[in-house]
């Protein structure tokens, strides 16, 4: 992280400032370091779904033999939509994980933001707000390369864009708070986020392949991941709607880990920042 950082706001005078407008000092805080420091997340969260993209939809879709992907479709067009969660969930671990242990222990910018009428539940929002912009950036910038490629079949990836960030969101707002209780900082706990949580699902969640072929008692562990449920969402707004009562199982369990994510996130902000 970098050792200067710029907090919009102003000293505290005693007087409140209202949610909104704390939450977006807070995602302004953000950007200020972002613009100066961009170029170091470039790869992970744009470089590295498109490169899965090419490698996996190009070399080895180009040795799936035809009728083995499910409707028709060519393994690089089954791809590209579920790349949109899949790599949602790799921006959320990247932007939820050591930044906001770096918040604490670090460049302790949260005891600094809270030291004014910013309170800790106001700066969880503005950490959310600033997680959905970088979800919507790094996405869009995605599609761009996945339609040039000609990996996208239909207006309905733009739906699966949404589905992808609402993963990313719900994933996020949980490490959010587990990155909150965080103590020491060797990073050990990350390690073991991204090596036993991340890898694993991104492998075996549907995105490569349908979860039908993993071992059946395998499968009950893949439905209770975020990824298979976005991921089930995308692919079903860009090759056909889900039946609905379907579709809103999946948005359910989304949404009821982003609230879950965000009330334990404002718990462990509040009970760190105000001991």
């Amino acid at each position: 992280m970098a050792a200067e950082v710029v907090v919009p706001v102003r000293p505290s005078t005693g007087h409140t400032v209202g949610t909104l407008r704390a939450s977006l000092l807070v995602l302004e805080q953000a950007w200020a370091w972002y613009r100066r420091n961009w170029k170091a997340t470039v790869f992970s969260s744009v470089g590295l779904p498109v490169l899965y993209l090419l490698a996996m939809g190009l070399g080895f879709g180009s040795q799936v033999r035809a009728g083995a992907v499910p409707g028709g479709l060519t393994y690089l067009a089954y791809l590209a939509p579920a790349l949109l969660p899949a790599g949602a969930v790799q921006t959320a671990a990247g932007e939820c994980t050591y930044p906001i242990l770096s918040g604490f222990e670090w460049s302790k910018i949260f005891h600094g933001i809270t030291a004014t009428p910013v309170t800790p539940g106001q700066v969880v929002l503005g950490q959310l707000w600033w997680l959905l912009s970088r979800l919507l950036v790094s996405g869009a910038a995605y599609l761009v390369v996945a339609t040039a490629v000609g990996a996208v079949t239909g207006p309905g990836i733009l739906l699966s864009l949404v589905f992808g960030v609402l993963t990313g969101m719900a994933f996020g707002a949980l490490l959010i708070a587990f990155a909150a209780s965080v103590r020491s900082t060797s990073g050990n706990a990350f390690t073991a986020i991204f090596r036993f949580v991340v890898v694993p699902m991104s492998l075996f969640a549907g995105t490569f392949f349908p979860i039908s072929q993993l071992p059946a008692w395998v499968r009950p562990v893949a439905w209770l991941t975020p990824m298979w449920h976005g991921t089930e969402l995308a692919r079903g707004a860009e090759f056909g709607p889900l039946p609905w009562g379907i579709t809103l199982v999946h948005i359910a369990y989304l949404v009821a880990l982003l609230v879950t994510g965000m009330l334990l996130a404002r718990w462990r902000f509040r009970v760190r920042l105000t001991r």
